[in-house]
This record gives structure tokens, C-alpha cells and sequence, in this order.
């Protein structure tokens, strides 16, 4: 049953029940008329696709309580995401006010569509090196085609459900490329950390530190000081209060100490945001953007990464989330959550969205519950901008570097990256190609090929896995487990032999197939290639059974396939394959095949 907004209207408005402010009441009624529009829209879509919004189950049973929770947990958060979310700005390459719109209307939209009740969504520190590099080479309008064209790949896996396998990138890979943009991250602060007088800071990780060390000499002593104040003020504030994010305290502190040595004792040399951006305190209109075939087919790669990026840290950080709150995210709607943001943020001039993990924690440590408390957080965000954007132009350089530093060691995750330095060979090669493919060349490089060693190193275990043996004279059923016997043994006749798989018979272990049959020594004069123990059969797998098949049949060796399973037979049958072989040559047991092996057998002397 869906939401009446009249019914709602005068429930919120007038009764006595809900005794609260005239504006919590609007607020309220707007979150509930919200809640009617997609509750109507879930209903229609959920045949479809798996998309359902948490934000429809969170107002149905919603309370003044649970608001006043969300309401705090929404400011604290976008408290916390204010300096956050100018320093992601700055770092990408974009002015800071971009990086509080990709907040705003990102977070708006992550905890209005999203399948996860606490996530917040917003810029954040992975995507620096991706978004830094695409303006490098493509300006800000690349930037905004590939954001897009990411977007409309997030919705594209969410509606094919593709939400879990994301799950299953390996671990490796993720801690590499995290490990390897925390360092990168930390390399591009060095120049406003020690205040170095650089023209132009190279884009390669290589070059931007033998450009540092050749401009060290120009460096400033007072802002080399502001950043350390400010890394110091960071680390130690969790120790004093939990609640007040020591960015921000940072962040205060320093604009207020350096306006007071600017302008009331003289000392110049130290940047501000002011000194390299104008703020626009204001939310920027709707722009087109100009897509063609040629521009999107280069910066496909660049979209594809910031798509997977979007998805891994935001299923990484709803899945962190679910551990604390004992909720179940739902992928697939967070997927299509993040690629609507991702879709709408660069009209604006934003840069990529994804969920925070670090800002999703202060969420439920505030007591935020509902996707309620993210929108909140994107008002607050909203109204910072609006009325104090242009105090941020007094932000000191330096404090926001110190900033990202701190962020930069967080993401480095250097006791996990240790940790798997002591696992297998296997892992530790793709743990390092990625963070090396990261830091000195490029994310989608490092991205691409981490994957495809994953992939190779993953089809190589399971062709180690997957075992094909030779039995002749006689079976041993005593630990078969396959059919209900008496007897433990089964003898063959002369001249048959039988070839077990024992795993997924694909085109990792078709060739190991292959080579076992022409190594045998004697033809035998019926093969029974017994296959209980295969859970699945791809192209070429089965591409390899009829090629053997072909050969029996042109060498006079009667086959027989036994305990073939019900996915195996329906792709037997799908590609004619029973026709070829015979329906009663597919023997659902070994019994059965070795009975039809005597026949045969019979038949053979017979003639």
C-alpha cells in the first residue's frame, strides 16, 4: 500500500500526536512525500530489477525520535565533510567548491536511492589519481563524459544484478591499488606541505620527486610548520573527542592563525585556497555536455575504471557498514544509487562519487540509522556553502595537505599490505604488480592488469584443482558416494577403461584432457569418461569432448558418458551433443555405464 500525501499532509500537520515545529513538520512531510513517490516507484520496478531504495522501508515506521537521531548524525557528518571535501577537490584538480557540490548533490542522491540505510556518499581519496590524471589530458569536460559514462555503467551492473560479484575481487588487488593511491596521494601534498615554489608539478610519480628535491631550496619554513601543527592536531584530537573531527579543528585553527600572521604581523609566503582559486559560494545551473563516439572510446578505459573503483569502495564501505549496524545492504540498488550520482554530479561540474567509508563510520557513531541522516548532511553541506563559502578562501595550503596526509596514511593500510606479503607467491605478485602499476604509472593500467593476473592465477588453481585419472579391470566402489551398491568393486571388460574428471571441466583443463588421451599407450576398444564429480562444462570443455568423440568414433572406440549432472546434461542436449553421442550412452550412474559396457562388449565379440 502506498503513502497518500493529503492523508500525511494533515497527519504530520495537524495531529496532536506529532508535536513539533512548523519547520520539522515540513521537513518531515517532505521526507514522507518522498517516501510515497519511491515506494510507487519500487513497486514498479521491483519485477525488473532488484532496485529498492532503503530510504522506502526507513520512513515507513518513522518517528520524531529517529529524526531528532538522524537530524544530529546528519550535521556532525557534514561537519566532518566539509574540509574532506575541499581537500578532495583542491587534490583532483578542480576548484574546492566543486569538491563540496560532488558532496552535496552526490550524498543527496547516494542516501536518497541507495541500498544502504547509513551510507554516505560523496568525493573521496581514491579517485584523486584517476580524476588528477583524466584533467591532465582530457580538461574538465573529459572528465565530466567519462564520470557519465561510469554512471551509466554502475546502473548498467546494478540492473543486470551484478552487485555480488563484485564481492569477489580479490583482496590483493584492492589493498594494492588502495596502497598504491595512498602513496600517490601522499606525493602530490609535498609541494603545499613544505610550500615550494613550483611552476608546474609533473603528472608521473618519478618526476614530481626529482622536480621536489631540485626546488627544495625555495622551500617555506612557516608553511612546512602550519602542516605539521595541523597533521599533530589530526592525529591527536581522537585521544580528547571523539565527536569533533580534528580536520576540521585543523582546519579552524590555522585559517585563524594565519589570517592573524598575514595581516596583522606581515608575514607573507604563505598560500591560501584564495591565492590559487576564486570560490563561488553558490550552487552552479545545469550544463550540457558534448558526447561523441571518438572522445568516449578514449576515455572508456578511464570511465571503466572510475566504475569499478565507485563499486568496490562502495560495497566495501555499506559491507563495513552492515558489520557494525547488523543491517543487510543491498548491492544492486547501491550500485544503481552510486551511478545515478555519478550520472547527474558532473551536469553540476562535480567529480566522481562513491561511498566514504571514514564518513559512513562518523554516521553510525552519531547514531545515524535512516538514509535520512545523509541527506541531512547534504543540506548542511548545502547551507556551508551558501553562507560561509567564501570564508574558505583563507584555508591555508599547507593545512590541507596536512589533511590529506592524514587521509593518505589511512588509506595505506600498511600493516594489512605487511601482513599479505606473507601469504602465497601468487598473491604477493598480484598484491605488487597493482601497487607498483599504481604508483608509477597509471590506475586503470593497474586496475586492468591486476584483474587479468588475477583471472590467470585463478584458472590456474583450478586447472590445478581439476584432475582427470585412468581406472582399468576393475573400480573401487567402497568410497564412491555416487549411487547406493552392494558390492565394492565392479570389474570392466577387456579393453575398457575409464577416465574420471574430477572438477569444472573448462578450458583450463580441456588441454590436460586432451593430452592424457593421446598419451595412452593402447587404444582400448570402449572409453567410459565417468564425470560425477564435474560441476560445470563451458564451450570449450564441451568443443573438447566432441573432438573426442570424433576421434573414438573414427578410431572404432565405443563412449559412453557416466553421472553426468543435470547442469552438464542440459548442455549436452542444448548443443545436440546426446543426439550425436546417444541418449543411452548418457548413463546416469557408473553402474549403469559399466552394464552398458558389458553389453557393448557382447555386441563387439558377438560380430
Amino acid at each position: 500500500m502506498g503513502y497518500n500525501p493529503v492523508f500525511l499532509c494533515y497527519f504530520v500537520g495537524y495531529n496532536p500526536v506529532f508535536s513539533i515545529k512548523l519547520h520539522e513538520r515540513i521537513i518531515f512531510f517532505f521526507f514522507l512525500y518522498l517516501c510515497s513517490i519511491f515506494n510507487q516507484l519500487g513497486r514498479k520496478m521491483k519485477n525488473r530489477f532488484d532496485f529498492q531504495p532503503k530510504l522506502l522501508s526507513a520512513l515507513k515506521n518513522y518517528s520524531k525520535e529517529k529524526f531528532m537521531t538522524d537530524l544530529m548524525a546528519g550535521i556532525i557528518v557534514g561537519i566532518v565533510a566539509l574540509p574532506l571535501a575541499i581537500a578532495f577537490g583542491i587534490a583532483s584538480g578542480v576548484s574546492p567548491e566543486k569538491g563540496l557540490i560532488t558532496a552535496i548533490i552526490g550524498g543527496f542522491i547516494v542516501s536518497l536511492l541507495g541500498g544502504c540505510n547509513v551510507q554516505i556518499g560523496g568525493p573521496t581519496g581514491a579517485f584523486i589519481v584517476i580524476v588528477y590524471g583524466i584533467i591532465q589530458n582530457f580538461g574538465i569536460e573529459g572528465l565530466a563524459i567519462a564520470t557519465v559514462v561510469a554512471g551509466i555503467i554502475l546502473v548498467i551492473m546494478g540492473a543486470l544484478k551484478l552487485g555480488t560479484v563484485i564481492k569477489f575481487i580479490p583482496y590483493p588487488i584492492v589493498v594494492g591499488f588502495t596502497s598504491g593511491i595512498a602513496l600517490t596521494i601522499f606525493t602530490t601534498q609535498m609541494k603545499d606541505l613544505f610550500g615550494l615554489t613550483i611552476d608546474k608539478v609533473p603528472a608521473d610519480f618519478i618526476s614530481k620527486w626529482i622536480v621536489y628535491f631540485e626546488h627544495f631550496d625555495t622551500m617555506n619554513v612557516w608553511s612546512l610548520l602550519i602542516g605539521l601543527v595541523s597533521i599533530a592536531i589530526i592525529a591527536f584530537t581522537p585521544k580528547f573527542s571523539k565527536k569533533i573531527p580534528g580536520s576540521l579543528i585543523a582546519i579552524i585553527a590555522m585559517t585563524i592563525i594565519v589570517y592573524v600572521m598575514r595581516y596583522h604581523l606581515g608575514i607573507t609566503g604563505i598560500e591560501t585556497i584564495g591565492d590559487r582559486f576564486t570560490i563561488n559560494a553558490a550552487l552552479p545551473g545545469p550544463a550540457s555536455i558534448s558526447f561523441n563516439p571518438e572522445t568516449i572510446n578514449l576515455l572508456l578505459p578511464s570511465a571503466f575504471t572510475i566504475a569499478m573503483l565507485g563499486a568496490i569502495e562502495s560495497l566495501l564501505s555499506a559491507t563495513v557498514a552492515d558489520g557494525v549496524t547488523g543491517d543487510k545492504h543491498n548491492s544492486n540498488t547501491e550500485l544503481i544509487a552510486q551511478g545515478a550520482a555519478n550520472i547527474i554530479v558532473p551536469i553540476f561540474g562535480g567529480i566522481p562519487v562513491t561511498g566514504a567509508i571514514a564518513r559512513t563510520m562518523t554516521n553510525i557513531n552519531n547514531g545515524g540509522r535512516t538514509p535520512v541522516a545523509g541527506i541531512i548532511h547534504a543540506i548542511v553541506l548545502l547551507l556551508i556553502l551558501l553562507f560561509l563559502g567564501p570564508l574558505t578562501k583563507h584555508i591555508p595550503m599547507a593545512c590541507l595537505a596536512g589533511v590529506l596526509i592524514i587521509v593518505s596514511y589511512n588509506m595505506s593500510e600498511w600493516r594489512t599490505f605487511r601482513s599479505l606479503m606473507k601469504n602465497p607467491k601468487s598473491d604477493v605478485s598480484v598484491l605488487l604488480v597493482t601497487f607498483f602499476l599504481t604508483v608509477i604509472f597509471d590506475l586503470t593500467i593497474a586496475i586492468e592488469v591486476g584483474l587479468l593476473i588475477a583471472m590467470f592465477l585463478f584458472m590456474k588453481r583450478m586447472a590445478e584443482t581439476t584432475r582427470v585419472s585412468v581406472v582399468k579391470d576393475e573400480i573401487d566402489l567402497s568410497d564412491d558416494g555416487e549411487i547406493h551398491h552392494d558390492e565394492e568393486v565392479l570389474s570392466l571388460p577387456k579393453g575398457v577403461e575409464v577416465y574420471e574428471i574430477d572438477g569444472p571441466f573448462f578450458f583450463g583443463v580441456a588441454s590436460k584432457f586432451d593430452d592424457i588421451m593421446h598419451n595412452m599407450g593402447d587404444k582400448p576398444k570402449i572409453r567410459i569418461i565417468r564425470m560425477r564429480k564435474v560441476p560445470f562444462m563451458d564451450s570449450t570443455g564441451l568443443h573438447n569432448l566432441e573432438s573426442l568423440f570424433r576421434m573414438s568414433q573414427a578410431e572404432h572406440i565405443h563412449m559412453i558418458l557416466s553421472g553426468v549432472n543435470e547442469q552438464v546434461r542440459k548442455i549436452l542436449v542444448k548443443s545436440g551433443f546426446d543426439k550425436k553421442i546417444g541418449t543411452e550412452n548418457i548413463c546416469s550412474n557408473i553402474n549403469e555405464a559399466v552394464a552398458k559396457a558389458w553389453e557393448q562388449d557382447r555386441r563387439q565379440k558377438g560380430n
